[in-house]
């Protein structure tokens, strides 16, 4: 069976640029559009990884994702942030809040997020 990612992104546009890219690489995805969202599909669902941003509407990254640590259901489902913040403090805060992985929204984002995703297990390589 096809891995199931959630991802939760405010951007409809970069949404939808992750999400093409995460189902040619064989994963269904769902998508929530802030941290509230998010967090509800989480507990509706349980994802085989949870890719997420920052700065989100309602909830911010780093609460949902410290939310979704504490959490009995969710608490060993990975989480990736994928954020336009690449300073040292925010990737420090949000290993911090319990993300499995950081990464930088740049060229090379697509890349990074699907690698990420193979190293934790959740895709396989083609």
């Amino acid at each position: 069976m096809a891995p199931y990612v959630l991802l939760v992104e405010d951007s409809r546009t970069q949404a939808l640029r992750f999400q093409l890219e995460l189902q040619r690489c064989g994963a269904r995805v769902d998508v929530a559009h802030d941290g509230v969202e998010g967090l509800e599909r989480a507990r509706a669902r349980p994802p085989d990884a949870i890719v997420l941003d920052v700065d989100l509407p309602v909830m911010d990254g780093y609460t949902l994702c410290q939310r979704l640590k504490e959490e009995r259901d969710t608490a060993a489902v990975p989480v990736i942030m994928l954020t336009h913040r690449d300073d040292v403090r925010s990737t420090q805060a949000g290993l911090e809040s319990g993300a499995d992985d950081y990464i930088p929204k740049d060229e090379f984002a697509e890349h990074n997020l699907i690698e990420s995703l193979r190293a934790l297990g959740v895709l396989q390589r083609t």
